[in-house]
Protein backbone atom coordinates (compact mmCIF):
# COMPACT_ATOMS: atom_id res chain seq x y z
CA UNK A 1 0.00 0.00 0.00
CA UNK A 2 0.91 3.39 -0.66
CA UNK A 3 1.09 6.64 1.28
CA UNK A 4 1.51 10.29 1.36
CA UNK A 5 0.46 13.16 3.87
CA UNK A 6 -0.11 16.72 2.24
CA UNK A 7 -0.65 19.78 3.86
CA UNK A 8 -4.12 20.41 2.05
CA UNK A 9 -6.56 18.20 -0.16
CA UNK A 10 -9.51 18.86 -2.21
CA UNK A 11 -11.45 15.51 -2.49
CA UNK A 12 -13.79 16.88 -5.00
CA UNK A 13 -16.37 18.39 -2.46
CA UNK A 14 -14.40 19.50 0.28
CA UNK A 15 -11.17 21.50 0.87
CA UNK A 16 -9.54 19.41 3.92
CA UNK A 17 -6.16 20.12 5.66
CA UNK A 18 -2.89 17.93 7.07
CA UNK A 19 -4.92 14.76 5.00
CA UNK A 20 -3.49 11.44 4.61
CA UNK A 21 -4.17 9.34 1.84
CA UNK A 22 -3.65 5.53 1.13
CA UNK A 23 -3.86 4.09 -2.47
CA UNK A 24 -3.30 0.31 -3.73
CA UNK A 25 -3.62 -1.27 -7.04
CA UNK A 26 -4.19 2.15 -8.44
CA UNK A 27 -7.50 2.98 -6.38
CA UNK A 28 -8.00 4.97 -2.98
CA UNK A 29 -8.76 3.21 -0.05
CA UNK A 30 -8.62 5.52 2.66
CA UNK A 31 -8.45 9.59 3.02
CA UNK A 32 -8.24 10.69 6.78
CA UNK A 33 -8.31 14.81 7.36
CA UNK A 34 -6.84 16.37 10.15
CA UNK A 35 -3.84 13.69 10.45
CA UNK A 36 -0.43 14.95 11.31
CA UNK A 37 2.21 13.04 9.50
CA UNK A 38 4.74 11.80 12.80
CA UNK A 39 7.90 10.57 11.21
CA UNK A 40 6.88 11.05 7.61
CA UNK A 41 7.43 13.98 5.63
CA UNK A 42 4.17 15.95 4.49
CA UNK A 43 3.71 17.55 1.66
CA UNK A 44 3.26 20.96 0.70
CA UNK A 45 1.08 22.18 -1.79
CA UNK A 46 -2.63 20.76 -2.78
CA UNK A 47 -4.01 17.50 -3.41
CA UNK A 48 -6.35 17.51 -5.92
CA UNK A 49 -8.16 14.48 -8.51
CA UNK A 50 -6.38 14.59 -12.15
CA UNK A 51 -8.05 17.10 -14.83
CA UNK A 52 -10.14 15.90 -17.29
CA UNK A 53 -10.49 17.41 -20.60
CA UNK A 54 -13.61 16.90 -23.13
CA UNK A 55 -12.02 18.51 -26.15
CA UNK A 56 -8.72 18.01 -27.23
CA UNK A 57 -7.94 18.24 -30.60
CA UNK A 58 -4.19 17.28 -30.51
CA UNK A 59 -0.81 18.24 -28.47
CA UNK A 60 2.88 17.38 -28.71
CA UNK A 61 3.25 18.37 -32.41
CA UNK A 62 0.35 16.10 -33.35
CA UNK A 63 -3.36 16.65 -34.72
CA UNK A 64 -5.77 13.91 -34.35
CA UNK A 65 -7.17 14.47 -37.66
CA UNK A 66 -4.16 14.28 -39.25
CA UNK A 67 -2.74 11.32 -37.57
CA UNK A 68 -5.74 9.21 -36.79
CA UNK A 69 -3.77 6.16 -35.02
CA UNK A 70 -2.46 5.14 -31.78
CA UNK A 71 1.17 6.44 -31.63
CA UNK A 72 -0.72 9.88 -32.24
CA UNK A 73 -3.00 9.28 -29.03
CA UNK A 74 -0.04 8.10 -27.01
CA UNK A 75 1.88 11.62 -28.44
CA UNK A 76 -1.36 13.49 -27.26
CA UNK A 77 -1.99 12.09 -24.25
CA UNK A 78 1.61 12.54 -22.54
CA UNK A 79 1.67 16.15 -24.00
CA UNK A 80 -0.99 17.03 -22.01
CA UNK A 81 -0.64 14.71 -18.48
CA UNK A 82 2.37 17.21 -18.29
CA UNK A 83 -0.26 19.72 -17.33
CA UNK A 84 -2.16 17.64 -15.42
CA UNK A 85 -4.83 16.30 -17.66
CA UNK A 86 -5.37 12.60 -16.18
CA UNK A 87 -8.40 11.76 -18.26
CA UNK A 88 -9.20 13.43 -22.13
CA UNK A 89 -11.60 12.78 -24.78
CA UNK A 90 -9.76 13.03 -27.82
CA UNK A 91 -11.45 15.02 -30.72
CA UNK A 92 -11.88 14.68 -33.97
CA UNK A 93 -13.47 17.94 -35.86
CA UNK A 94 -15.38 17.63 -39.19
CA UNK A 95 -13.55 15.17 -41.47
CA UNK A 96 -14.59 12.09 -43.81
CA UNK A 97 -16.24 9.24 -42.96
CA UNK A 98 -12.97 7.49 -43.20
CA UNK A 99 -11.05 9.59 -40.91
CA UNK A 100 -13.64 8.98 -38.29
CA UNK A 101 -13.43 5.31 -38.33
CA UNK A 102 -10.04 5.67 -38.19
CA UNK A 103 -9.76 7.50 -35.75
CA UNK A 104 -12.48 5.76 -33.83
CA UNK A 105 -10.36 2.29 -34.12
CA UNK A 106 -7.19 3.75 -32.63
CA UNK A 107 -9.39 4.52 -29.47
CA UNK A 108 -10.74 1.19 -29.55
CA UNK A 109 -7.38 -0.15 -30.05
CA UNK A 110 -5.57 2.32 -26.88
CA UNK A 111 -8.57 1.60 -24.48
CA UNK A 112 -7.67 -2.05 -23.09
CA UNK A 113 -3.47 -0.74 -22.50
CA UNK A 114 -2.86 0.17 -19.00
CA UNK A 115 -1.81 3.88 -17.88
CA UNK A 116 -3.40 6.56 -20.84
CA UNK A 117 -5.62 8.99 -20.59
CA UNK A 118 -7.63 8.39 -23.12
CA UNK A 119 -11.43 7.84 -21.58
CA UNK A 120 -12.97 7.91 -25.36
CA UNK A 121 -13.69 9.82 -28.16
CA UNK A 122 -15.53 13.35 -29.42
CA UNK A 123 -16.83 13.65 -32.71
CA UNK A 124 -16.78 17.46 -32.72
CA UNK A 125 -19.27 17.52 -35.96
CA UNK A 126 -19.78 16.75 -38.77
CA UNK A 127 -23.37 17.91 -38.17
CA UNK A 128 -23.25 21.57 -38.01
CA UNK A 129 -23.96 24.76 -39.23
CA UNK A 130 -22.50 25.82 -42.31
CA UNK A 131 -22.96 29.40 -41.08
CA UNK A 132 -21.10 28.52 -37.75
CA UNK A 133 -18.71 26.39 -38.51
CA UNK A 134 -15.51 28.23 -37.65
CA UNK A 135 -12.28 26.17 -39.24
CA UNK A 136 -14.38 23.51 -39.85
CA UNK A 137 -14.33 22.49 -43.91
CA UNK A 138 -17.54 23.81 -45.36
CA UNK A 139 -17.69 20.57 -48.27
CA UNK A 140 -17.55 18.14 -45.42
CA UNK A 141 -20.58 19.09 -43.17
CA UNK A 142 -23.89 17.18 -43.92
CA UNK A 143 -26.57 15.24 -42.36
CA UNK A 144 -26.24 12.78 -40.25
CA UNK A 145 -26.56 9.40 -41.90
CA UNK A 146 -27.57 5.52 -40.89
CA UNK A 147 -23.20 4.54 -41.15
CA UNK A 148 -22.23 8.01 -39.04
CA UNK A 149 -25.05 6.85 -36.62
CA UNK A 150 -23.53 3.00 -36.53
CA UNK A 151 -20.31 4.52 -35.98
CA UNK A 152 -20.63 6.93 -32.89
CA UNK A 153 -22.73 4.42 -31.29
CA UNK A 154 -20.39 1.43 -31.40
CA UNK A 155 -19.71 0.02 -27.93
CA UNK A 156 -15.64 -0.35 -28.16
CA UNK A 157 -14.97 3.41 -27.60
CA UNK A 158 -15.57 4.14 -24.15
CA UNK A 159 -17.31 7.59 -23.80
CA UNK A 160 -18.94 8.75 -26.77
CA UNK A 161 -19.40 12.82 -27.46
CA UNK A 162 -20.67 14.31 -30.31
CA UNK A 163 -20.81 17.61 -31.04
CA UNK A 164 -23.82 18.64 -33.26
CA UNK A 165 -26.01 21.75 -34.34
CA UNK A 166 -29.81 21.06 -33.10
CA UNK A 167 -31.20 22.43 -36.24
CA UNK A 168 -29.48 20.40 -38.33
CA UNK A 169 -30.20 17.16 -36.77
CA UNK A 170 -33.70 16.45 -36.38
CA UNK A 171 -34.53 15.33 -32.52
CA UNK A 172 -35.27 12.51 -32.95
CA UNK A 173 -31.91 11.40 -34.12
CA UNK A 174 -30.76 13.48 -31.02
CA UNK A 175 -33.22 11.06 -29.11
CA UNK A 176 -31.52 7.81 -30.75
CA UNK A 177 -28.31 9.27 -29.99
CA UNK A 178 -29.01 9.63 -26.42
CA UNK A 179 -30.46 6.07 -26.13
CA UNK A 180 -27.03 4.45 -27.31
CA UNK A 181 -25.42 6.05 -24.53
CA UNK A 182 -23.75 8.90 -26.43
CA UNK A 183 -23.23 12.28 -25.06
CA UNK A 184 -24.82 15.13 -27.26
CA UNK A 185 -23.28 18.54 -27.10
CA UNK A 186 -24.46 21.28 -29.10
CA UNK A 187 -22.21 23.78 -30.84
CA UNK A 188 -21.12 25.27 -34.32
CA UNK A 189 -24.72 26.48 -34.69
CA UNK A 190 -27.00 29.17 -35.84
CA UNK A 191 -30.22 27.76 -33.52
CA UNK A 192 -32.89 29.24 -32.42
CA UNK A 193 -33.20 29.37 -28.03
CA UNK A 194 -36.81 26.98 -28.93
CA UNK A 195 -35.06 25.06 -31.74
CA UNK A 196 -31.59 25.03 -28.61
CA UNK A 197 -34.20 23.83 -26.01
CA UNK A 198 -36.27 21.12 -27.63
CA UNK A 199 -32.52 19.35 -28.16
CA UNK A 200 -32.35 19.90 -24.74
CA UNK A 201 -35.89 18.09 -24.30
CA UNK A 202 -34.55 14.95 -26.56
CA UNK A 203 -31.50 14.38 -23.98
CA UNK A 204 -28.40 16.68 -25.19
CA UNK A 205 -26.71 17.74 -21.82
CA UNK A 206 -23.46 20.00 -22.65
CA UNK A 207 -23.20 23.10 -25.11
CA UNK A 208 -19.71 22.72 -27.20
CA UNK A 209 -17.37 25.80 -25.70
CA UNK A 210 -20.22 28.54 -24.91
CA UNK A 211 -20.05 31.84 -26.68
CA UNK A 212 -17.72 30.44 -29.41
CA UNK A 213 -19.30 29.52 -32.81
CA UNK A 214 -23.20 30.16 -31.57
CA UNK A 215 -26.10 32.13 -31.98
CA UNK A 216 -25.35 35.08 -29.25
CA UNK A 217 -27.77 35.88 -26.51
CA UNK A 218 -30.10 39.31 -27.39
CA UNK A 219 -32.63 41.13 -26.37
CA UNK A 220 -35.18 39.72 -28.21
CA UNK A 221 -33.38 36.30 -29.85
CA UNK A 222 -32.01 34.34 -26.40
CA UNK A 223 -30.14 32.34 -29.11
CA UNK A 224 -28.14 29.14 -28.14
CA UNK A 225 -26.15 30.95 -25.12
CA UNK A 226 -29.21 32.19 -23.80
CA UNK A 227 -30.72 28.66 -23.71
CA UNK A 228 -27.28 27.15 -22.42
CA UNK A 229 -27.44 29.95 -19.56
CA UNK A 230 -31.20 29.63 -18.86
CA UNK A 231 -30.90 25.66 -18.37
CA UNK A 232 -29.75 24.47 -14.91
CA UNK A 233 -29.35 20.86 -16.13
CA UNK A 234 -26.87 20.85 -18.90
CA UNK A 235 -23.39 21.63 -18.74
CA UNK A 236 -21.29 24.08 -20.80
CA UNK A 237 -17.77 23.84 -22.00
CA UNK A 238 -15.61 27.04 -21.97
CA UNK A 239 -12.05 27.82 -23.68
CA UNK A 240 -10.87 30.19 -20.94
CA UNK A 241 -7.61 31.12 -22.92
CA UNK A 242 -8.77 35.06 -22.10
CA UNK A 243 -9.00 35.11 -26.07
CA UNK A 244 -12.05 32.96 -27.21
CA UNK A 245 -14.00 34.39 -24.13
CA UNK A 246 -13.99 37.96 -22.16
CA UNK A 247 -12.82 37.66 -19.10
CA UNK A 248 -16.10 39.27 -18.01
CA UNK A 249 -18.29 37.36 -19.93
CA UNK A 250 -16.59 33.99 -18.49
CA UNK A 251 -17.35 34.94 -15.27
CA UNK A 252 -21.19 35.32 -16.13
CA UNK A 253 -21.01 32.09 -17.08
CA UNK A 254 -19.59 30.72 -14.54
CA UNK A 255 -22.04 32.32 -12.20
CA UNK A 256 -24.99 31.59 -14.31
CA UNK A 257 -23.48 27.46 -14.45
CA UNK A 258 -22.64 27.69 -10.54
CA UNK A 259 -20.00 25.54 -9.30
CA UNK A 260 -21.20 21.98 -10.56
CA UNK A 261 -22.18 22.40 -14.43
CA UNK A 262 -19.26 24.45 -15.94
CA UNK A 263 -16.32 22.72 -17.51
CA UNK A 264 -13.31 23.69 -18.35
CA UNK A 265 -11.45 22.68 -21.95
CA UNK A 266 -8.69 23.59 -23.56
CA UNK A 267 -10.00 22.66 -27.23
CA UNK A 268 -6.12 22.55 -27.81
CA UNK A 269 -4.38 22.13 -31.49
CA UNK A 270 -1.14 20.37 -31.89
CA UNK A 271 0.92 23.15 -30.38
CA UNK A 272 0.02 22.13 -26.73
CA UNK A 273 2.59 20.66 -25.24
CA UNK A 274 5.10 21.48 -27.80
CA UNK A 275 7.46 24.27 -29.79
CA UNK A 276 5.48 24.14 -33.11
CA UNK A 277 4.84 27.79 -34.33
CA UNK A 278 2.99 26.52 -37.98
CA UNK A 279 0.65 23.95 -38.86
CA UNK A 280 -0.28 22.93 -42.10
CA UNK A 281 -4.13 22.72 -41.75
CA UNK A 282 -6.24 21.62 -45.16
CA UNK A 283 -5.55 24.60 -47.53
CA UNK A 284 -4.25 26.70 -45.45
CA UNK A 285 -1.90 26.89 -42.07
CA UNK A 286 -2.39 27.37 -38.16
CA UNK A 287 -0.51 30.02 -36.58
CA UNK A 288 0.54 30.64 -33.15
CA UNK A 289 1.05 33.67 -30.91
CA UNK A 290 1.44 32.60 -26.91
CA UNK A 291 -1.87 30.63 -26.71
CA UNK A 292 -3.57 32.47 -29.66
CA UNK A 293 -3.60 30.34 -32.77
CA UNK A 294 -5.53 31.74 -36.45
CA UNK A 295 -5.90 30.86 -39.66
CA UNK A 296 -3.73 33.99 -42.11
CA UNK A 297 -7.22 35.63 -42.11
CA UNK A 298 -7.21 35.83 -38.42
CA UNK A 299 -9.69 33.01 -37.55
CA UNK A 300 -9.12 31.90 -34.15
CA UNK A 301 -8.28 27.95 -34.54
CA UNK A 302 -8.40 26.09 -31.59
CA UNK A 303 -6.31 27.08 -28.66
CA UNK A 304 -2.63 26.24 -27.37
CA UNK A 305 -4.24 26.18 -24.07
CA UNK A 306 -3.67 23.79 -21.47
CA UNK A 307 -5.80 23.04 -18.27
CA UNK A 308 -3.13 23.67 -15.89
CA UNK A 309 -3.01 27.62 -16.80
CA UNK A 310 -6.96 27.52 -17.57
CA UNK A 311 -7.30 26.97 -13.48
CA UNK A 312 -4.91 29.56 -12.75
CA UNK A 313 -6.79 31.68 -15.31
CA UNK A 314 -10.10 31.17 -13.28
CA UNK A 315 -8.68 31.57 -9.68
CA UNK A 316 -6.50 34.04 -10.34
CA UNK A 317 -7.52 36.15 -13.28
CA UNK A 318 -11.24 36.23 -12.73
CA UNK A 319 -11.19 35.62 -8.98
CA UNK A 320 -13.39 32.74 -8.82
CA UNK A 321 -13.40 30.69 -5.54
CA UNK A 322 -10.65 27.57 -5.87
CA UNK A 323 -13.03 24.64 -5.13
CA UNK A 324 -15.51 25.79 -8.46
CA UNK A 325 -12.60 25.62 -10.70
CA UNK A 326 -11.47 22.49 -9.27
CA UNK A 327 -14.44 21.27 -9.97
CA UNK A 328 -14.88 22.30 -13.55
CA UNK A 329 -11.73 20.66 -14.06
CA UNK A 330 -12.27 17.29 -12.79
CA UNK A 331 -15.85 16.19 -11.06
CA UNK A 332 -18.33 18.22 -13.52
CA UNK A 333 -16.47 16.31 -16.64
CA UNK A 334 -16.74 13.22 -15.38
CA UNK A 335 -20.10 13.83 -14.06
CA UNK A 336 -21.29 14.26 -17.36
CA UNK A 337 -19.26 11.32 -19.35
CA UNK A 338 -20.50 9.39 -16.34
CA UNK A 339 -17.48 8.30 -14.62
CA UNK A 340 -17.93 9.09 -11.18
CA UNK A 341 -14.53 6.70 -10.14
CA UNK A 342 -12.40 9.69 -11.46
CA UNK A 343 -12.28 13.45 -11.05
CA UNK A 344 -12.53 13.22 -6.84
CA UNK A 345 -10.64 11.71 -4.15
CA UNK A 346 -12.68 9.48 -2.48
CA UNK A 347 -12.29 5.80 -1.30
CA UNK A 348 -12.43 3.75 -3.70
CA UNK A 349 -11.94 6.02 -6.52
CA UNK A 350 -8.93 5.53 -9.22
CA UNK A 351 -6.05 7.54 -8.11
CA UNK A 352 -5.48 10.05 -10.48
CA UNK A 353 -3.89 12.75 -8.71
CA UNK A 354 -2.40 16.41 -8.88
CA UNK A 355 0.19 18.00 -6.34
CA UNK A 356 -0.21 21.89 -6.80
CA UNK A 357 2.22 24.28 -5.71
CA UNK A 358 1.02 27.69 -3.75
CA UNK A 359 0.27 29.48 -7.38
CA UNK A 360 -1.57 26.57 -8.39
CA UNK A 361 1.40 24.82 -10.65
CA UNK A 362 1.37 21.26 -11.46
CA UNK A 363 3.80 19.71 -9.36
CA UNK A 364 3.70 16.31 -9.07
CA UNK A 365 1.27 13.98 -11.43
CA UNK A 366 -0.12 10.20 -10.13
CA UNK A 367 -1.90 8.26 -12.69
CA UNK A 368 -3.79 4.87 -11.39
CA UNK A 369 -1.23 5.85 -8.36
CA UNK A 370 1.45 5.44 -10.39
CA UNK A 371 4.07 8.76 -10.40
CA UNK A 372 4.42 10.27 -13.45
CA UNK A 373 7.69 11.87 -14.47
CA UNK A 374 7.03 16.01 -15.11
CA UNK A 375 8.54 16.99 -18.45
CA UNK A 376 6.76 20.13 -18.53
CA UNK A 377 7.55 22.98 -20.29
CA UNK A 378 7.32 27.28 -19.58
CA UNK A 379 3.30 27.63 -21.26
CA UNK A 380 4.16 30.19 -23.58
Amino acid sequence: MNSIYVSHCFDGKTLLQDVRLDWQQGRIVALQAGVKSGHQPQLQGLLCAGFIDIQVNGGGGVLFNQCPDVTALKTISKAHLQFGTTGMLPTVITDSLEVMQAAADAVAELLPEPLHTVLGIHFEGPHLSVARRGIHPAEQIRPLSDKEMQLVCRKDLGKVMMTLAPETVPVQQIRELVAQGVIVSLGHSAATAEQALAAIDAGASCFTHLFNAMSPLTSREPGMVGAALASPQVYCGLILDHLHVHPLSAHIAALCKGEDKLILVTDAMAHTGSELQLLPYLHTEIRREGLKLTLPDGTLAGSALDMNTALRHFCQDLALPLAAGLKALSSNPAQLIGLEQIGQLQTGTIANMLLLDNNLNVQRCWLQGVEQQNNKKETL
